[in-house]
């Protein structure tokens, strides 16, 4: 096996000062998505949902940040799918950006709920025809499938049934969840392990920053 324990990087790209932080998480994270979006790095809003069942056991995969506002933060699945069962019993996640580009890390935790059928039906009809296609193919997602030749048969069935040039509703099993912030950390990678780290706790009037330790 190979030995992991002197591979190492000493991060050198950047600092990160409490007089340089903007005065709201979500402003502070629109500079650095902005940012990422603006380097050479792929897909910059990939980000990790972390999700937990009733029992506390942990779940974490990628997903697509699709959308970041006042409100919120907004990414899609299936309703059945695995994150979907966790949400449905324990409603609370926590998103984790790595732009390893620009050694930053954004972590965000909080409730979630569903977004309204309007905005998930807008969305959907956003997508590539052969999205829209796979998210009804791949239904329920998470669940045992034989082989990939009864995946690619069921999306051909489904190419038949919706022919080109007709619209494909959005499945009722599939749309938007809504990460409402209640935290908000911010870590920027320094030399020798002694990283910058702010968090953004709610506060009587805006928000509370904190330098924690690296």
């Amino acid at each position: 096996m190979t030995d992991l324990t002197d591979l190492r990087l000493s991060y050198q790209k950047g600092e990160l000062r409490r007089e340089s932080l903007q005065a709201e998480p979500r402003a502070q994270f629109q500079l650095w998505l902005e940012q990422a979006l603006a380097s050479d790095m792929p897909e910059p809003y990939a980000v990790t949902l972390a999700t937990a069942d009733d029992a506390g056991r942990p779940s974490a995969r990628t997903v697509l940040l699709r959308g970041s506002d006042e409100h919120g933060l907004v990414v899609y699945s299936n309703y059945d799918s695995h994150k979907g069962r966790d949400l449905k019993l324990n409603p609370q996640a926590e998103l984790l950006f790595y732009w390893p580009q620009l050694e930053r890390q954004v972590r965000v935790y909080g409730r979630v709920e569903r977004i309204s059928e309007e905005e998930s039906t807008e969305y959907f009809h956003k997508r590539p025809r052969d999205s829209q296609l796979a998210a009804w193919a791949s239904d329920p997602q998470s669940a045992p499938i034989a082989s990939r030749a009864e995946l690619e048969a069921k999306f051909s069935a489904l190419e038949e049934r919706f022919p080109e040039g007709q619209p494909i509703p959005r499945p009722e099993f599939w749309g938007g969840y809504r990460l409402l912030p209640a935290a908000w950390e911010f870590w920027q990678g320094r030399p020798n392990r002694m990283h910058d780290r702010f968090e953004y706790l709610p506060a009587a009037e805006g928000w509370r920053i904190t330098r924690l330790m690296p």
